[in-house]
C-alpha cells in the first residue's frame, strides 16, 4: 500500500517528532511505499491510502484536508505531549483532528486516559523503541548526570537551572546539558546559568548520535519535563542501562511505570536537588537509590524493543488498509 507519514518537523529539527517518523519509516520498510511529508495533499497524494498523522495541532490541516477527501478511513492521528496536555482541550482544530481519525495513537500507557470519553474505543498505546546499548563502566569519583532536550517551556529547563544552583558547591555531581535553544530567554538562562555554575555545562544542540552518547555514558538521565507524549530519550535512557530522573508527569510515569522510584514532584527544584545529592552520597552504596533506579530501568526494557513497536505499528497499518 502507499502510506504517507505526516510531521510537523522534518531532519532540521532534530527533535523527537522527527525521530519518530524516520523511525517508523524504517520499522515499515516492506509495508508498503512510505514517505515523509510536512504537507499535504501534495503532489503524490492521490496515490495515498493511508495517513499516519504526528500531532493533532501542528498537522492539522492535513488531517482535515484527508477527511475531507476521503472521511475517516486510513486516517491515524498519533497525539504528543503538548496534544494531550494542553491542545485537545482548548485548540479547536486539535480537537477536529480526534474526532476526523479511524485511529488515535499514544505514546506511553497513561495518555489514553487523558481522551475525550467519546473516542477513547479507537484509541491504542504504541510504545517506542531503541535498539539497546551496553552499559558501560562508569567512575564512582563523582556523579555524571545529563539532561537532554531543547530549550522550550515545555521541558522545563529552568528547573534544572534552578538545581544546579542549588548544586553550586557540589563539585562531584557533574550536569551536562543537550538541547538547542527554541526559547531565547531559556538561552540566556542556560549560558547564565553555566557562567554561575562551574558544575553545570550547557553544550546546545548535538546530534542524535552524540545525545545518544552522552546518556549510555551518563550515570542518570535527568528529565523534567511539564508535559510529554513519550520521550525518546527517556526510552533511550531505559535501553542503555542508564537510570532516569523524571518529573512525576503522566508522559514519564506513562513510559517507567506507576512504582518507578526516580520521580520528583513538576517543577520542584529543590527536590531535584536533593534527589541528586542522594544518589551522590549512596553511588556506592550496593542498596542505594541509583543501584534502586538501575534495576528498575532494567526491568522495564523489554518493552522498548524495536520488534515490539514494528509489531504494533504493522498491526496498525494492517487495521487502516482493511
Amino acid at each position: 500500500m502507499n502510506l504517507v507519514i505526516v510531521s510537523p518537523f522534518l531532519g532540521d529539527a532534530n527533535n523527537g517528532n522527527w525521530r519518530t517518523a524516520c523511525r517508523w519509516q524504517r520499522l515499515l520498510a516492506g509495508a508498503g511505499r512510505l514517505r515523509i511529508v510536512r504537507d499535504w495533499p501534495d503532489a503524490e497524494a492521490a496515490a495515498d491510502q493511508a495517513m499516519i498523522a504526528l500531532h493533532a495541532r501542528r498537522s492539522a490541516a492535513a488531517i482535515a484536508a484527508w477527511h475531507a477527501r476521503r472521511g475517516s478511513h486510513g486516517l491515524a492521528v498519533v497525539l504528543t505531549g503538548t496534544d494531550l496536555h494542553r491542545d485537545i482541550a482548548v485548540d479547536p482544530a486539535a480537537i477536529a483532528s480526534l474526532y476526523a481519525a479511524q485511529a488515535l495513537v499514544v505514546l506511553h500507557e497513561c495518555g489514553i486516559a487523558s481522551l475525550p470519553a467519546e473516542v477513547r474505543g479507537k484509541a491504542r498505546v504504541i510504545l517506542q523503541s531503541a535498539p539497546a546499548r551496553r552499559t558501560p563502566a562508569k567512575t564512582g569519583r563523582h556523579l555524571n548526570v545529563v539532561a537532554v532536550g531543547h530549550l522550550r517551556p515545555e521541558k522545563s529547563p529552568e528547573t534544572l537551572f534552578a538545581a544546579a544552583r542549588q548544586l553550586a558547591g557540589a563539585r562531584d555531581i557533574h550536569i551536562r546539558h543537550l538541547g538547542g535553544v527554541l526559547d531565547p530567554a531559556l538561552g540566556a538562562a542556560a549560558a547564565a546559568t553555566m557562567a554561575d555554575c562551574p558544575a553545570y555545562r550547557w553544550l546546545g544542540a548535538q546530534p542524535h548520535a552524540a545525545a545518544r552518547r552522552a546518556i549510555q555514558r551518563a550515570h542518570l538521565l535527568v528529565h523534567p519535563s511539564r508535559m510529554e507524549g513519550g520521550a525518546n530519550v527517556v526510552i533511550e535512557a531505559i535501553t542503555c542501562g542508564t537510570p532516569v530522573l523524571a518529573s512525576a508527569v503522566d508522559g514519564n510515569i506513562g513510559l517507567l511505570g506507576a512504582d518507578y522510584p526516580g520521580y520528583f514532584p513538576c517543577g520542584d527544584s529543590a527536590a531535584l536537588a536533593e534527589c541528586l545529592r542522594e544518589l551522590r552520597r549512596s553511588q556506592g552504596a550496593a542498596d542505594g537509590l541509583l543501584v534502586r533506579l538501575r534495576a528498575a530501568v532494567a526491568a522495564r526494557a523489554e518493552l522498548f524493543q524495536p520488534s515490539r513497536e514494528q509489531a504494533a505499528l504493522r498491526e496498525l497499518v494492517h487495521q487502516l488498509a482493511a
